[in-house]
């Protein structure tokens, strides 16, 4: 089974061609989501015990977990440690499934994978990418954050053209969906020849 690593900045379309993946029959492995998942479930009890008032109702509040680490990057390391390892077993059971099922592809859709050594877990790196113009628009639009929080968030994240530079295939969100489905059309007949390179 191929693992295809899927990421990209903010604002980018990653999850819009995270949703193509998933329409042409790959299963999709979203980190978000199952960090998510874990703060509504398995890892609130571990984090109320390290950040005592970060969690409600026997979920963490990621308003305040967030309050209480973002700045502060030991606690950044603690909050880690409690995560990954139930992200990592909640990746294998993922992987598991997919290979059970018989998929012969799977994508990770990781938003930090260059920042975090994530390549060396994939077979292959699938970068999303638009214009600046673009980026600034789409997520401006959504009316969660204004242009500061967006600088600051791209300020922390690889520059776009290094990802691009790294990555084995590049999809471009510019155009809309239908150009976005036949690439990733291309990248699922190429890749299958691709060896398998992950550490």
């Amino acid at each position: 089974m191929l693992i295809l690593g899927l990421t990209g900045s903010i604002g980018m379309g990653k999850s819009t061609t995270a949703k193509l993946f998933m329409e042409a029959g790959v299963p999709v492995y979203d980190a978000d989501a199952a960090v998510h998942q874990l703060y509504e479930g398995e890892a609130a009890p571990a984090i109320e015990a390290a950040f005592p008032g970060t969690t409600t109702g026997g979920k963490v509040d990621r308003a305040k977990l967030s309050a209480r680490v973002v700045h502060d990057p030991a606690a950044m390391k603690q909050l880690e440690q409690i995560v990954h390892p139930m992200l990592g077993a909640s990746r294998q059971k993922f992987f598991a499934d997919a290979e059970a099922a018989g998929s012969p592809i799977v994508v990770v859709d990781v938003p930090l994978l260059f920042e975090t050594g994530g390549e060396k877990r994939v077979d292959a790196v699938v970068v999303v990418t638009t214009s600046p113009e673009l980026q600034r628009e789409r997520v401006l639009a959504r009316g969660t954050m204004d242009a500061a929080k967006l600088d600051a968030i791209i300020a922390k994240q690889m520059p776009d053209a290094e990802k691009r530079k790294r990555a084995d295939f590049i999809v471009d969100t510019s155009h809309g969906l239908d150009p976005v489905r036949a690439r990733i059309r291309d990248i699922l007949a190429e890749v299958v020849k691709m060896p398998k390179r992950r550490a």
